[in-house]
């Protein structure tokens, strides 16, 4: 139940609400329109009404009322959109419902930053819940707030005595105060009838990134869909807006900011609301979690898109205005952004190379027969030192298993372990290392990118299965699947594929097509033929396993069989960017196109 005061036949509603507070913009407007009272009246002083009027229908423009006060100070009241006074006054506007403004004007109010429960309970427990739960609290006064406190019951009563249903809008803090002086004789207060000087700005760009009570991200999705049943609720919006930063900064970047990077983020706001009694996180924690758990380009990309209000305009209709939170006398917080240096441009002439074009769409794709097939050399390259560094790889994991570490007592061993000393320092002991060597090394390397899983359908993404063998010792034999060579084609004699798998083994000119093989028809799917291939075919102890998912019991049984090992490492531990130049491979029609096929692949 939302607070009344009953004066003779009039009533008297309180819409209590919390200033510049996005849930109580949307509640307020919902209230006045099912109330449909006769009378509005907010918590702005009469001497500010004009120019406060004319910044209402000014928006979605932003507009600032300004005055001086006595003592030289200047004072800045904000018009925007999610201001719960400025929505009511809009509101009763669009409905052509009389509204009044009941505040004392007043020199040196100051006021204070009260404690309120977090707005975010609003779109949970709902508007009325909230302040029934809300004006429980004492709140700490200003000295001045019994003065105003009064001159609004005052004219409360006088507007009860010429409206059967008023609504009030202010304050929070002030409703109880001015419940209970309804119930007594007020005389009439001394108020001042007009103030010189008070000027309407338009706020400028650049500051309404920075002083707006909700950041510009809110306020205009708010504009947009005020009026409508759209619900306002600040994680939605929150999520609304980081797949936006998201898009952004991939776009710009050529980076990607993963689900489980995201997961992170969402997490690390969650705690730190929490941790400072919030319910839900504000953008300043957002941008620091997002620093964290990506850069400063992407919190940087946040803020951009957090910070940008839509309905602003280069040539208003009003003299613009530039303020700080430091004008407004609001806390605030400041963050920097070390963004990663882009490299000047400067003018200067560079030759171009003009890469080849066909005479007529497609003539390449026609002319392909992939009778005669190779490899791209460079390309080689790349897969095979990939494959020696997985190699190595899994053999200093296998090392670091089978190291010992143990309390010095007679012997050094291989040396001092500084890791275990520091960790036990409170024992006051040395720690040594014992270095056991790795009986064995890698035969073959398997890497799977995709498990291709057949859909509703059959068709799989990667069709094209193929074993070929090394052109020289340095090479190894291979056996993939990956998309169709001739499906994409770059150049004459050139297609460019993907693999979704592939398995390499040394020594080369060994191996028999593992897909026509009899052998390894009990594989259940390509990746797992592909790993019992590279078992089979490995004259060594180890296989090296690289895939999302680990190696099946099959495959295991498998190698134990053949007194083997398989070592998995999961695809996660690889760079993205690594994975993705080893994935894409191209096809040359014959070994002559390698003469020219680097004018077409390098720079694609």
């Amino acid at each position: 139940m939302l607070p009344k005061a009953k004066i003779g036949t009039s009533e008297i509603i309180f819409l209590p609400v919390i200033h510049g507070r996005l849930e109580f913009a949307a509640a307020v407007r919902e209230r006045i329109i099912s109330l449909a009272p006769e009378a509005i009246a907010v918590e702005y002083p009469p001497t500010l009404k004009e120019k406060i009027l004319r910044g209402v229908r000014r928006l979605p423009l932003l507009s600032v009322v300004s005055y001086r006060e006595k003592d030289g100070s200047q004072v800045y009241l904000l018009i925007e959109p999610v201001e719960p006074l400025v929505e009511a006054i809009r509101t009763a506007e669009e409905l052509g419902i009389k509204v009044y403004f009941v505040d004392l004007d007043i020199e040196g109010y100051q006021g204070r930053e009260e404690k309120f429960p977090d707005t975010y309970a609003i779109s949970r427990i709902g508007y009325e819940n909230y302040i029934n739960e809300a004006l429980k609290i004492d709140y700490p006064k200003d000295p001045l707030d019994e003065h105003r406190e009064r001159t609004i019951a005052f004219h409360l009563k006088g507007l009860a005595g010429k409206y059967r249903r008023v609504v009030f809008v202010g304050g929070l803090a002030h409703v109880s105060a001015i419940n209970t002086y309804l119930s007594q004789d007020l005389p009439q207060p001394f108020t001042r009838k007009k103030r010189e000087g008070v000027a309407l700005f338009h706020l400028d760009i650049l500051s309404s990134r920075e002083v707006l009570s909700e950041i510009g991200f809110f306020q205009g999705v708010y504009e947009k869909k005020r009026g409508t049943t759209f619900s306002f609720d600040r994680l939605a919006l929150f999520d609304l807006l980081l797949r936006e930063a998201i898009e952004s900064y991939e776009q710009k970047n050529r980076d990607e900011i993963s689900p489980r990077a995201l997961k992170i983020l969402k997490q690390f706001v969650r705690n730190y609301a929490l941790i400072e009694g919030r319910l839900a996180p504000d953008f300043y924690q957002l941008l620091v979690a997002a620093r964290g758990v990506a850069n400063d380009d992407f919190a940087w990309e946040l803020w951009e898109k957090g910070t940008y209000y839509p309905f602003q305009t280069e040539t208003p209709d009003l003299a613009p205005i530039s303020l700080s939170l430091e004008d407004l006398l609001k806390p605030h917080k400041k963050i920097k952004f070390f963004r990663k240096a882009k490299p000047l441009r400067r003018k200067r002439l560079i030759p171009i190379r003009k890469k080849p074009v066909e005479k007529r769409p497609g003539e390449w794709k026609k002319a392909w027969k992939g009778t005669n097939i190779c490899s791209f050399p460079p390309e080689d390259l790349i897969v095979e030192g990939f494959g020696r560094q997985v190699m190595k790889k899994a053999l200093r994991i296998l090392a670091e298993d089978l190291r010992r570490v143990e309390p010095f007592c007679a012997s050094l061993k291989d040396g001092i372990d500084l890791r275990e000393t520091i960790r036990h320092w409170y024992e006051g002991r040395i720690y040594v290392r014992e270095e056991r060597p790795v009986a064995g090394k890698v035969g073959s390397v398997v890497v799977i990118f995709d498990e291709d899983e057949p859909d509703a359908y059959g068709r799989e993404r990667y069709p094209w299965k193929l074993t070929w063998h090394g052109e020289h010792d340095q090479e190894s034999d291979m056996a993939f699947y990956a998309t169709r060579a001739g499906e994409v084609v770059v150049g004459p004699g050139i297609s460019r594929c993907h693999y979704g798998g592939f398995m390499l083994t040394y020594p080369p000119m060994r191996v028999y097509d593992i897909w026509e093989d009899p052998l390894f028809d009990f594989a259940r799917n390509k990746p797992e033929r592909l790993l019992l291939a590279g078992i089979d075919y490995s004259l060594e102890k180890y296989i090296v396993y690289i895939a999302k998912k680990p190696p099946s019991s099959l495959a295991k049984r498998f190698a134990a069989h053949q007194g083997k090992k398989v070592i998995y490492l999961p695809l996660g531990q690889f760079s993205p960017t690594l994975l993705k130049k080893i994935q894409t491979f191209h096809v040359l029609e014959g070994h002559h196109v390698r003469l020219y096929a680097h004018k077409y692949i390098n720079g694609e």
